[in-house]
């Protein structure tokens, strides 16, 4: 009986089964290893230790992310054309160098030219597109998003909370002591990621730390950074900061998602690739709810696959953040299963999803900074326009009457 009731089933379903393709594939992921931002005051390796500079890729972040684009050609073989085909990749990265050198060496890696597409005898590598928008424009991929003063509200508030406080307490001697060995002006648990960054990025590139830099002070520093990224856009209201921060993101993932299932086969977009930051990983992850609370790595990768059975389509999400696994980690959507239907996937994500991000973070757009300043100006104008008719309405009053006046008779006057 149950053997007839497994043939029934697979009857039922293995056709559907059969015929679920990958419709698209979306990849966010971090840079590689880089030299870090900024040395403390006392740091004895300054920014001339560093060939190219703070903030720069470095070769292990080029090898990285090489490295990175040769698992997603593996793992999207027979789904993605042998040859670069300009039509399946939109490449969007961050407006830094780290990011964009990113891209390059992960794109040399999943697009190794072949047959016509060598333009060079000997350079295994051909030019693919990468987009981007200044910095001060971007406002898809660098959270968290500045001119926000919602957000700078809620940031407010965090600190306040008896969880943020009690971490200050617990640690408040420690981070004195950072205080006092770096010179920095000021430490405090939003802020100490940088010395542990920096310390990081020393460490891994064979620099010798100082004294007071012992394990147990590498391990505290990395348990007050990682708790930086979790209050940034979680702990609390998260929902609320995540539709002020990377809630923008997942909103373009998934209309880009909702076009994609519109789509018929054939010559459409296959692979989206967003080449960017831990702390944009973190942003989209806490609106996503699948936040592991630890800071992505170099070259870690979140990525969501879009596949049809039949005339239904489904997200299903991974998660590349250890390249000692052949395979990434599977991610689970809250309240929906490993894979999710679409439509439960949107709904299930509209609450962190904004509507007006401009009115929701309490900025005034130009435009309307612009009416309230002409508005001001033409009220000034007609003000001080009444101001002088009322200031010559009263001159003329006072001024002697000159002309005609009737004078009385004697007569006239005692009648």
């Amino acid at each position: 009986m149950a053997l007839c009731l497994f043939v029934f089933v697979l009857g039922v379903f293995g056709e559907s089964f059969a015929q679920s393709q990958l419709k698209l594939v979306t990849v966010l992921y971090r840079h590689g290893d880089r030299s870090p931002v900024r040395a403390y005051p006392t740091d004895p390796y300054q920014e001339d230790a560093w060939p190219q500079g703070f903030g720069q890729l470095t070769q292990e972040g080029m090898r990285q992310h090489f490295q990175l684009g040769q698992f997603l050609r593996k793992r999207y073989s027979g789904f993605l054309s042998e040859p670069y085909t300009r039509y399946e990749i939109a490449v969007r990265s961050t407006d830094y160098d780290r990011t964009l050198m990113s891209a390059e060496a992960n794109l040399a890696g999943l697009y190794p030219p072949n047959g016509s597409q060598i333009f060079h005898r000997g350079l295994d590598w051909q030019p693919i597109p990468i987009h981007t928008v200044p910095q001060d424009q971007e406002k898809l991929l660098s959270f968290p998003l500045p001119n926000c003063p919602r957000y700078s509200l809620l940031m407010n508030e965090t600190e306040k909370t008896d969880f943020f406080l009690n971490m200050t307490r617990t640690y408040g001697e420690f981070l004195a002591m950072v205080r006092n060995k770096t010179g920095e002006e000021s430490t405090s648990i939003d802020s100490i990621w940088s010395i542990h960054d920096t310390l990081f990025c020393e460490e891994k590139h064979g620099m010798t730390p100082p004294d007071w830099v012992t394990p147990e002070v590498m391990n505290t520093l990395q348990i007050l950074k990682n708790f930086g990224f979790q209050i940034m856009f979680g702990t609390y209201k998260r929902e609320e900061k995540s539709r002020l921060q990377g809630g923008l993101l997942l909103d373009q993932i998934i209309k880009n998602i909702s076009a994609a299932a519109t789509l018929v086969s054939g010559g459409q977009l296959k692979l989206i690739m967003y080449s960017a930051h831990d702390t944009t990983i973190v942003a989209l992850q806490e609106a996503l709810h699948v936040f592991n609370g630890l800071q992505p790595p170099y070259a870690s990768c979140h990525i969501f696959e879009l596949h049809q059975y039949n005339n239904s389509f489904a997200v299903e999400m991974f998660y590349h953040n250890d390249s000692n696994v052949a395979e990434p980690y599977r991610l689970t959507l809250p309240g929906c299963t490993q894979s999710c239907p679409l439509q439960d996937f949107i709904r299930l994500t509209h609450s962190v999803i904004p509507t007006d991000w401009d009115k929701e973070c309490e900025v005034n757009s130009p435009s309307n900074e612009t009416d309230i300043i002409i508005g001001l100006a033409v009220c000034g104008c007609v003000l001080l326009l009444l101001v002088m008719l009322l200031f010559i309405v009263l001159c003329r009053q006072n001024e002697p009457t000159i002309g005609y006046s009737h004078v009385l008779s004697q007569s006239e006057d005692h009648s």
